[in-house]
């Protein structure tokens, strides 16, 4: 029983952090409107409304109760379209709860009970109400009937009376997919409970049999509804708990009292008169049902106009219907531990394929060959569906650096704008958790430091609202992502003195023993930090530190440009995968390396005539007119018996952004995909390296990293 409430509880966290997002999304988009329109209105009802019914199942109380306050404020708006609600307070009272939600829902993933008291929130939601009330009663509209808030109760639907009720018969079904469709089937009618008078359904035990499950696949999910509301509210309150489509029509009461045992009231062309149904046969009606079965499947409905006098009923479409795309939701460790499995399919590939018991002189291995290169053709496509797998768009993070530019502007007095390019850029998951922190912190500080305040934009000429540019794009085997303003900028100087009050910069040196650009990245040594008063938001100097941090364990840099007076500019730069690269392997003595194929431009053989060597010892080599910085690996990882002549090895020109150098080494081996391990933490970062890789012969190759070689 403990494994089916984990799985109710996955199950749970994860749709309503898909409905909070969903929920937050629309509510940046329109955070600078007038009002959101009745569309918007009616998704939070029914974001607030499922949130509501799926937490009672959970039993917790407290989310329960929120969601229930928030969802009468958008019952009342929905229901009178008052004119003057506060836009911006609402705004605020949205995102207030979904923080509460959040937090709570963060404390139910790590093993505890939500413990937060939702009182207070209540009561001021409770207050926003009131004033909407005022409102509608100063604008002479009428005053929506207060819903009563019921406690859950499972497993009856309580009748109560009302001869002016209406009855309905509806039809759910959802996607294959959907895991435990029986618990959503409750959370449904454990919803409605509160809005109608009676309620009958089918499969009954849809709590207690989980067999229900693939029957409500299969059939559906049927209700039978006696309540005081209008078609239209049903079908709102019916959205939302995995539901991919739903029939909902009016019938009548004998219908209703009916129930299950006849056919629905609306299944084909036309709409079933059950007074019809007493003169047939019992085993002729069977086979009319059975025929209908067959003929018609859910989801292949349209509404037929009507003529005076008669129901809307339900005709099959005569359009082809595309194949719909299926999902399936899967724990991301099952994707990791896939990604390991083959990272060590591809080293395992790599022992065959370089076994030394194949090099023996005169054996056939024609067959072999090609056996193997169609083993290495099928591991490679293998490659690239699993880390499509793990490729995630950006846009659920930038979404979340949009919120924090409302919040922080805010909160600091700031009219600012954020300007979202590339959104749908696609990373792997484990590096889109390292960067969240960083962005947040890169966005704050261009908040908090950049954008002036609007007197000073003013002065200067510029817009008084403050513009910042969150751009993310691909670029040979990277990510990009940039954080730019068009605040102040910074100052060289002001940097250079404060770097040098805090120790970081020589007493020998001089600001002119630097480039802006190197003076720039000084913000990012631990504690440093521009102001002098610590506030909430910044002057510790922990920000950038955190940026670096991050940017480190996953193999990326922060590269930092500034005009004073005009703006600054933030670069992450990223390798989109953590796990399988292609590379080149190298040689140089008895050691191996490995470069990655995107970083290379050019091999060339050199005679010793191409090289000049200047007096500190740094050679240069001239290709087509074009100097270029030569890096030896031998010299620099100090290897012994490697080739010394020029004339003897090779020339391997590289490129990083628009940086050129040369790295010469004793030979190259071939190329391959390499599976990337980190390089152990005891043992020293050394620079021009990012990792490491295990060969064929079980040797280890290490990986050059051309951003840091020539360091």
């Amino acid at each position: 029983m403990s494994e089916e409430m984990d799985s109710m509880l996955d199950m749970y966290l994860y749709e309503n952090g898909q409905l909070l997002e969903q929920l937050e999304l629309t509510t940046l988009q329109k955070k600078d409107e007038d009002s959101f329109d009745e569309a918007d209105i009616n998704e939070f009802f029914r974001v607030m409304h499922t949130i509501k019914g799926s937490s009672g199942i959970m039993m917790f109380d407290d989310i329960m109760k929120l969601a229930h306050k928030l969802e009468d404020v958008f019952f009342y708006i929905r229901e009178s379209k008052p004119d003057n609600v506060p836009h911006l307070e609402l705004v605020d009272k949205i995102f207030a709860v979904s923080d509460f939600f959040r937090e709570e829902f963060d404390n139910i993933k790590e093993g505890g009970e939500p413990t937060m008291d939702s009182s207070d929130l209540i009561k001021d939601i409770d207050k926003f109400l009131s004033k909407i009330k005022k409102e509608i009663v100063s604008e002479d509209k009428e005053l929506p009937e207060q819903e009563e808030e019921e406690a859950p109760t499972q497993f009856y639907i309580g009748a109560v009376g009302g001869e002016t009720a209406k009855y309905y018969y509806v039809e759910c079904y959802y996607r294959n997919d959907t895991e435990m469709v029986n618990i959503h089937a409750y959370a449904l009618v454990n919803s409605l409970k509160e809005k109608v008078d009676e309620m009958y359904y089918t499969p009954e035990d849809i709590i207690t049999n989980e067999e229900t499950a693939d029957v409500i696949l299969d059939q559906g999910f049927r209700i039978l509804i006696k309540a005081h509301i209008s078609l239209d509210e049903l079908n709102i309150l019916l959205g939302g708990f995995d539901v991919e489509s739903t029939n909902a029509s009016e019938c009548s009461k004998e219908e209703f009292e009916a129930g299950f045992d006849v056919p629905a009231p609306i299944v084909g062309s036309d709409t079933i008169d059950l007074g019809d149904l007493g003169g047939e046969d019992t085993e002729e009606a069977e086979q009319k049902e059975e025929e209908k079965k067959d003929d018609i499947t859910p989801g292949d409905y349209v509404i037929k106009s009507k003529s005076a006098g008669k129901k809307a009923t339900l005709a099959k479409s005569k359009k082809s219907k595309a194949p719909a795309t299926s999902f399936i939701s899967v724990n991301v460790n099952k994707i990791d531990q896939l990604m390991d499995l083959i990272g060590e399919i591809v080293i395992a590939e790599s022992v065959v394929l370089q076994n030394p018991d194949l090099n023996i002189e005169g054996l056939d291995l024609t067959n072999f060959h090609k056996s193997a290169a169609q083993l290495t053709k099928f591991t490679s496509e293998m490659q690239d569906v699993i880390m499509s797998m793990r490729m995630m768009p950006l846009t659920n993070t930038f979404q979340k650096m949009n919120r924090i530019v409302f919040d922080t502007s805010r909160k600091l007095g700031k009219n600012i704008e954020l300007k979202m390019i590339g959104e749908t850029t696609e990373v792997d998951k484990n590096i889109i958790e390292h960067i969240s922190d960083p962005l947040m912190h890169m966005i704050r500080n261009s908040i908090d430091h950049g954008i002036e305040e609007k007197e000073e934009r003013e002065a200067a000429g510029k817009n008084p609202k403050g513009l910042i540019t969150l751009e993310a794009k691909n670029e040979a085997g990277k990510v990009i992502i940039s954080v730019s303003d068009d605040g102040g900028g910074m100052n060289p100087e002001k940097l250079f003195a404060k770097a040098k009050k805090n120790g970081i910069v020589p007493r020998e040196k001089s600001i002119h023993d630097y480039t802006n650009k190197e003076i720039y990245q000084f913000i990012t040594a631990p504690g440093f930090s521009t102001n002098e008063q610590v506030t909430e938001l910044s002057g510790r100097g922990v920000g950038m530190d955190v940026v670096m941090k991050n940017l480190q364990a996953i193999g990326g840099i922060l590269e930092i440009d500034s005009e004073y007076g005009k703006g600054s500019s933030m670069t992450l730069k990223i390798p989109l995968t953590l796990a399988i690269i292609s590379g080149i392997l190298l040689e140089v003595g008895n050691q191996r390396f490995v470069i990655e194929t995107n970083s290379v431009k050019e091999f060339i053989n050199v005679r010793q005539s191409n090289v000049v060597k200047e007096p500190d010892g740094g050679e240069y080599l001239n290709v087509r007119g074009q100097h270029y910085m030569v890096v030896r690996l031998s010299e620099k990882y100090h290897i012994d018996s490697s080739v010394e002549s020029i004339d003897e090895g090779i020339m391997i020109l590289t490129e990083y952004e628009e940086r050129r150098i040369c790295i010469f080494v004793d030979k190259l081996l071939g190329g391959q995909e390499i599976v990337v391990k980190p390089i152990p933490d005891y043992i020293k970062k050394v620079s021009g390296l990012s990792g490491c890789t295990q060969l064929g012969d079980g040797s280890i190759a290490l990986i050059l990293d051309i951003a840091t070689i020539a360091g």
